[in-house]
């Protein structure tokens, strides 16, 4: 085995973990490979040998390197763009990123990542590393070009952001996040009769004209054609989770973590009397998200 061999069998010990970082920094699969990769360029052309601690130095290389795309990001306003494109992709073909869906599924909530970008680069670097990773302060510090204490103080706003300031009473927000829960259990499942047991008989459906297919009401009225609407679009609640909306459960429908549509429920009686659904841009910016608890 020649040296090169050698070194990237090394590297290649470290490569999921190192996915699994720049994933939930950056919350794309696509984008967090190529900070893989360009940590692997790097890598190639330090002596190895030198470095004491390789995994370490592997994630800080990593997190500098999603530091810098979530700058350029910002910068460049790639989220919105980002957002145009998917809008402009057929409802049914949305979402089919089955490995980023399974990573999903399996390491972070949609709402979370939601949430983190939200956040500013700083926050997000100093949040992810040290309440996901246990990374010590003094060490992310150096990356996020920062004191220590004025580290903690970004991972304190960012988990703050992330937890968000519930506006209704802790029993009441229990109560109506099983509502929102069974509401999208049986939407997923295309279940007619589960979806109806959580609506009042009068119920509403708004949504933005960005938010359906052509042709469909932007206003529905009643429990039984809100309930074969909602059947009907099954399929987007695979990409459905719970999450705190200006300080009350609502739910982000997020196909690969990035944030495609937001829905506010109105509930008494843990019944659903009105909910909407959020598409416009500008509506969706004035949200204030956090994670459900």
């Amino acid at each position: 085995m020649d040296e090169r061999d050698g070194l990237a069998e090394r590297f290649e010990a470290h490569r999921e973990q190192l996915r699994t970082v720049a994933h939930r920094m950056l919350g794309s699969l696509s984008e967090a490979e190529d900070a893989v990769q360009e940590t692997w360029l790097r890598l190639e052309r330090v002596d190895a040998d030198q470095v004491e601690n390789l995994g370490g130095w592997l994630r800080t290389v990593v997190t500098r390197i999603c530091l810098d795309m979530l700058r350029s990001r910002r910068s460049r306003r790639e989220d919105l763009a980002e957002q145009q494109e998917f809008d402009q992709v057929p409802v049914t073909a949305r979402g089919s990123h089955p490995e980023e869906e399974a990573l999903l599924a399996d390491s972070v909530s949609r709402a979370l990542l939601v949430v983190l970008d939200t956040l500013e680069p700083g926050e997000r670097i100093a949040f992810v590393l040290h309440d996901m990773f246990a990374v010590p302060f003094d060490q992310i510090a150096p990356i996020v070009e920062r004191t220590t204490d004025a580290t903690k103080k970004l991972a304190s706003r960012a988990r703050r952001k992330v937890r968000g300031t519930p506006v209704v009473p802790a029993a009441e927000l229990a109560r109506n996040r099983r509502v929102v829960t069974a509401f999208l259990t049986a939407a997923r499942a295309g279940d007619l009769p589960g979806i109806l047991d959580v609506l009042a008989p009068d119920v509403v459906r708004r949504a933005d004209p960005a938010a359906l297919p052509p042709g469909v009401a932007a206003v529905v009225r009643g429990a039984r054609a809100v309930a074969e609407g909602t059947a009907a679009l099954a399929r987007r609640s695979q990409f459905a989770e719970p999450a705190l909306v200006d300080g009350a459960v609502g739910v982000v429908v997020a196909p690969r973590g990035r944030l495609l549509f937001v829905l506010t429920f109105a509930i008494e009686d843990d019944r659903i009397t009105e909910y909407e659904v959020i598409a416009d841009p500008d509506r969706l910016r004035r949200l204030d998200l956090a994670v459900l608890s």
